[in-house]
């Protein structure tokens, strides 16, 4: 009897030194307003984070015993996971090297805590920031890169891997595989649609993930027959949708007239029920599609804004400044009625994005910035892109996950991203108001959280000198 009574002590006595010891955590972020990305749901909680992920998360009235070198007040702020651009380019040759690197910290101080890098020209230096920044030694968002693109002979874009012959292909994607790339990217500008067409079937069966922009001398249900994952960009979905695609395919393939000269015979036929059946299609195949409404709403108004006073043009180095200059020229010399088309145009793709959305297609939010798109500044332009899903009716929650929800699950990222559970990567923002309410309070952010890294972007705002970068 005495031996029993001597081990029950001893388990109360175990039991009572474990409630008094102090668990320690890297970092504790205290009663905030959690957003369910999901659901939209609300709920008050204290997040606990070691080693750059969640490990526990808790009610703000459970009683909890614990200790922590960092410890951040969420009383009355709106945290959710990090902003993810889901189109952005590094490139512009070894001279613009510096400044794109420089961009980095401003995607963090908007709260983006992770791009999709959609093809450049600087892959050899996008390879080594983004081994930088997972070790710490760079303050960056997680990369996520397609290193060069694949196209044609002659190619627009500088770096690109030539595609001419079913050999090429095999050489292309054995070249991005040794580059441990995330994603490829396919591009439009010489490639061939027949060997557009193979190098996605070839991709597949590989199991990479593909996204691009589709040659026009190709249909759209070719393309997503061939299992391309995502479409870059409303160009080629409007294509998909006019009741006379096949017989415009047949025009451009002649040479009857080109990619600009095709869109308003695209409008023209845009017909609801091809275009439902598209939906359809690209909905039970799990295709997904970026609109980028925010560069498109920069661009076709360069002949009435000259963006001059921009907070984030006095950030630009000159050498990107230069690069603006092509798109510049082209609007302001073009004809009063290319002007109007180009407007009319980027009038209809808002409301085929806002189409696509009520469709329950999955829709990607990106910026497109970097060198040659002009005054499509890192960082603030994914703020726009969402203001500008938000402007056409979609919901501020279905904007929230075409950002961090969709870009987690189209990359193949969902176990580790895109939403606040325990085990995933804490990658957070927290902000001051609440961005289901007004989308624009995405911009009021009081701390990022990288990991178990804290940043405060009023102060690298203040490191810049561009306080006015910051609501």
């Amino acid at each position: 009897m005495k031996k029993l009574i001597g081990i029950l002590i001893l388990i109360l006595v175990v039991f009572s030194c474990k409630n008094d010891v102090q668990t320690s955590y890297d970092l504790i972020i205290e009663n905030g307003n959690v957003i369910d990305i999901v659901t939209g749901n609300i709920s008050k909680q204290t997040i606990f984070i070691n080693e750059g992920r969640i490990v526990k998360l808790a009610n703000s009235d459970d009683e909890n015993t614990y200790n922590s070198e960092i410890v951040l007040d969420g009383t009355n702020k709106f945290i959710l996971p990090g902003f993810w651009d889901n189109h952005v380019h590094f490139r512009g040759g070894d001279s613009l090297i510096q400044a794109n690197k420089d961009f980095l910290k401003l995607f963090i101080m908007n709260g983006i805590t992770t791009v999709r890098d959609a093809g450049g020209d600087l892959t050899t230096s996008v390879m080594d920031w983004k081994q930088k920044i997972n070790d710490k030694d760079l303050v960056g968002p997680n990369i996520f890169s397609a290193g060069p693109k694949i196209d044609g002979n002659n190619a627009t874009w500088a770096g690109s891997l030539v595609v001419e012959n079913d050999e090429d292909i095999a050489i292309a994607l054995d070249s991005l595989q040794a580059l441990n790339v995330d994603l490829i990217k396919l591009y439009d500008s010489r490639i061939s649609g027949e060997l557009f067409l193979k190098t996605i079937q070839e991709a597949t069966k590989r199991g990479l993930i593909t996204s691009g922009h589709m040659p026009f001398s190709v249909t759209l249900d070719e393309t997503l027959d061939s299992g391309i994952n995502a479409i870059e960009h409303l160009y080629y979905v409007l294509k998909g949708c006019s009741a006379e695609e096949k017989q415009i395919t047949e025009a451009i393939i002649n040479g009857d007239y080109g990619f600009w000269a095709s869109m308003e015979k695209l409008i023209e036929t845009y017909q609801d029920s091809t275009a439902q059946k598209t939906f359809e299609s690209l909905k039970n195949k799990n295709t997904f599609v970026v609109p980028t409404l925010h560069i498109g709403n920069v661009l076709s108004y360069l002949d009435e804004d000259n963006h001059e006073n921009d907070a984030y043009l006095k950030l630009m180095p000159s050498g990107i400044i230069e690069t603006y200059q092509g798109r510049i020229r082209s609007s302001l010399s073009s004809s009063n009625q290319a002007r109007q088309n180009r407007k009319e145009l980027n009038t209809f793709f808002k409301n085929l994005a806002k189409s696509l959305s009520d469709a329950d297609v999955k829709l990607l939010a990106g910026s497109d910035s970097g060198a040659f798109n002009s005054y499509t500044y890192p960082g603030i332009s994914l703020h726009k892109e969402l203001e500008s899903m938000v402007d056409i009716g979609i919901s501020n929650l279905k904007v929230l996950q075409n950002s961090v929800y969709n870009g987690a699950l189209f990359l193949k990222k969902e176990s580790d991203y895109g939403s606040i559970e325990i085990g995933k990567i804490s990658d957070l923002v927290m902000l001051n108001s609440n961005p289901l309410e007004d989308i624009t309070n995405t911009r009021d952010i009081n701390y990022v959280i990288k990991g178990d890294e804290v940043f405060n972007p009023k102060i690298m705002a203040m490191a810049i000198d561009c306080t006015d970068c910051i609501k």
